[in-house]
């Protein structure tokens, strides 16, 4: 079953990231299905964090779409080279947002090995929030699509994950948000081997 909006309105963008844990994760792109479970993800929140692309009501023409009501997509470029997909959450002009940084592939993983010029299965396919978006096929295109329709969406298959099952700890690559660098919003399964690495 495809999350509907009021998965991605809530107000708590931590806990919604959280509750992406162990959800689906699926694109389809040129009618092929490619997707998975979200195994790590990370919360940031648009009013009062520095590490927030949106951080003190910044608006510009990238980060408009995260003002927009929750439940569509955010992607963005860095190194000229990773798209990064994520959710925006909460009610409209909040600005909130979860990036997924790790999946565990299911469907598609023929296409999503093409993708990323790979031969074999192994974790750094999806381990990483650059890598899984390249084997999902998601660019710029899905700038602001709605995670409600038929091009990217999340669904919950009903995998209920334990909190002891849940690790937390800081965001990674956001050394210049000073204190809040250090809040724990980045939350994954423990003992996932799908799960990326700090570098």
């Amino acid at each position: 079953m495809k999350l509907p909006k009021s998965f991605y309105t809530r107000p708590d963008v931590v806990q919604i990231a959280q509750d992406l844990l162990g959800k689906h994760l699926y694109t389809c792109k040129d009618g092929i299905l490619t997707g998975g479970v979200i195994v790590e993800t990370e919360a940031y929140s648009g009013i009062d964090d520095r590490a927030s692309h949106s951080n003190n009501n910044r608006r510009t023409a990238r980060t408009e779409v995260m003002y927009l009501e929750g439940g569509v997509g955010y992607v963005y470029l860095i190194y000229g080279m990773y798209h990064l997909f994520n959710v925006i959450t909460n009610e409209k002009d909040r600005a909130d947002a979860v990036l997924i940084r790790g999946l565990e592939p299911t469907e598609g993983v023929e296409e999503m090995l093409l993708r990323r010029n790979m031969h074999s299965l192994k974790p750094n396919l999806t381990a990483g929030p650059g890598v899984l978006s390249k084997a999902l096929g998601i660019d710029k295109k899905l700038y602001g699509a709605d995670l409600t329709g038929d091009l990217v969406w999340l669904e919950d298959k009903g995998l209920v994950v334990p909190p002891e099952d849940i690790a937390a700890g800081p965001r990674i690559g956001v050394d210049y948000a000073g204190e809040d660098a250090q809040r724990p919003w980045r939350f994954w399964l423990k003992d996932n081997k799908w799960v990326s690495k700090a570098r």
